[in-house]
């Protein structure tokens, strides 16, 4: 094991900025055990047959998420498939966020547009456990996935998923709002592990990656209870376009940063 998996991270060097780690998380999933497991107990034993297969699917920038199935978010084991945008760490900035505005309001009500995985839902979820949610999504495939995150989660009975075009057809007003919309502008370059594999539906938006905010934010006068936030994912460079959108309908906005200093999510309220 310690042979195969020193082969594959040299494989891997040339697709994957952490071919050792891949290789570790690969052989794990193999074996059915946690990394942990396989590190403290497994290296002297023999390379499970799947092993090569599994290397040869990353080495062809399939993303790990999907050879695994599952993609940890908010210390939460999100699964994940093709057809569904896999999280990002970055967007743990909308929880963040949102935990610093409701410190002393915790929301009981919490809509999640774009749903996806469920995977920003079921985190407010976990975090606020007197809470119920709606995650809402135009994709059937994206809905399939995140009821089965919050079956498996323990979050069913506070959670609903339902099919929609963002926050049009709500009838209710919400204390939080969450929302990782299509932002990319379609003229930019992505990776081949993000363009080759996740949904473009999910990832690209029209007029430089705005078209969607253009939608999403007129909605949010509708939605929002009084006192409520919304948490709004933005991509590289577009807080000032999204903001001057939230004054044209009456709204503050206030910037907060990820952790690599990087403008993430805007802070939206009446």
């Amino acid at each position: 094991m310690r042979d195969a998996l020193r082969a594959a991270a040299a494989t891997l060097s040339a697709t994957s900025g952490t071919p050792r780690l891949d290789a570790e998380l690969l052989m794990a999933h193999a074996l059915g055990e946690s990394r942990e497991t396989m590190l403290l107990r497994r290296l002297d034993g023999e390379a499970p047959s799947a092993f090569d297969a599994l290397v040869g699917r990353r080495a062809r920038h399939e993303p790990l998420a999907y050879i695994t199935g599952i993609r940890e978010f908010w210390s939460l084991d999100i699964e994940v498939g093709p057809g569904v945008l896999i999280p990002r760490p970055d967007s743990e900035t909308l929880i963040e966020a949102a935990r610093r505005a409701l410190a002393k309001r915790p929301p009981a009500t919490i809509l999640d547009l774009g749903t996806g995985s469920g995977a920003l839902l079921l985190a407010a979820l976990s975090e606020w456990p007197d809470a119920n949610g709606v995650g809402v999504d135009r994709s059937d495939a994206a809905l399939a996935v995140a009821e089965r995150n919050a079956e498996r989660l323990g979050l069913a009975d506070r959670a609903q998923f339902r099919k929609g075009d963002w926050g049009g057809g709500e009838k209710r007003r919400y204390d939080l709002i969450l929302c990782n919309p299509p932002y990319v502008d379609p003229a930019v370059r992505l990776m081949p592990d993000v363009a080759d594999f996740e949904p473009e539906e999910a990832l690209f938006a029209a007029d430089e990656g705005l078209a969607e905010y253009r939608r999403i934010v007129p909605q949010l006068p509708g939605l929002l209870a009084e006192g409520g936030v919304a948490c709004l994912e933005l991509g590289a460079g577009q807080s000032s376009a999204v903001s001057r959108l939230c004054a044209d309908q009456g709204l503050v906005s206030k910037v907060s940063l990820d952790l690599a200093g990087q403008e993430r999510c805007l802070l939206i309220h009446s």
